[in-house]
């Protein structure tokens, strides 16, 4: 673990064979578990669990009791909202079909990646083998079932596509069909690149 500048509060539960990047604060009652990666000037917030092997890069801000599972990866500059669960299991069950409990080898990990910039509103729901893109936002209580295209903005249970969102968060139009601008900052985004 890197230490310079690394906030650790003395509730966290912080596994000796985590890394963790300096700059980075882990709140009340968190648990960061063996090899996470956490990079630089990231914060978790309180009650944040971070499984094993979890991947999350610089700059990233998660918010009160966000569930991390196992075969999630975080990029950069990403914003997880308080109670947002990333979930690794297409077909979760407690027993094997002979009663027996399940164990750690009798099922496979479905990954989850969030790319650069992103958003995920709070209570979302990621579920397994999801994509979602650079800049998108998840609103509110959505539950995402499949991937989410750069820059969109998607709603509901199952979340569905309502728009696109600038770099800056805010909903983006134009009168142009393949062309989008936001109306506060002025960024454009082709549609054929997204």
């Amino acid at each position: 673990m890197e230490s310079i500048n690394l906030k650790i509060h003395p509730t966290a539960e912080v596994s000796k064979l985590a890394n963790i990047g300096p700059e980075t604060s882990i709140w009340n009652n968190c648990q960061v578990r063996e090899n996470a990666f956490i990079g630089h000037g990231a914060i978790l917030g309180k009650d944040v669990y971070v499984d094993f092997d979890v991947q999350i890069g610089d700059n990233v801000k998660i918010q009160n009791g966000a569930y991390i599972y196992h075969g999630t990866t975080i990029e950069s500059g990403v914003f997880i909202g308080p109670g947002v669960i990333f979930t690794n299991d297409k077909r979760p069950r407690a027993i094997n079909p002979d009663g027996t409990i399940k164990g750690d080898t009798d099922w496979e990990v479905s990954s989850i990646l969030v790319r650069y910039g992103a958003s995920i509103g709070a209570g979302a729901i990621i579920l397994p083998n999801v994509t979602i893109g650079q800049f998108a936002m998840v609103g509110a209580g959505s539950v995402v079932t499949r991937d989410v295209r750069d820059h969109a903005l998607v709603l509901g249970n199952p979340a569905r596509q309502i728009g696109y969102v600038c770099i800056c968060g805010e909903k983006m139009s134009g009168a142009h069909p393949e062309r989008l601008s936001c109306p506060t900052c002025g960024y454009q985004i082709n549609l054929s690149d997204v």
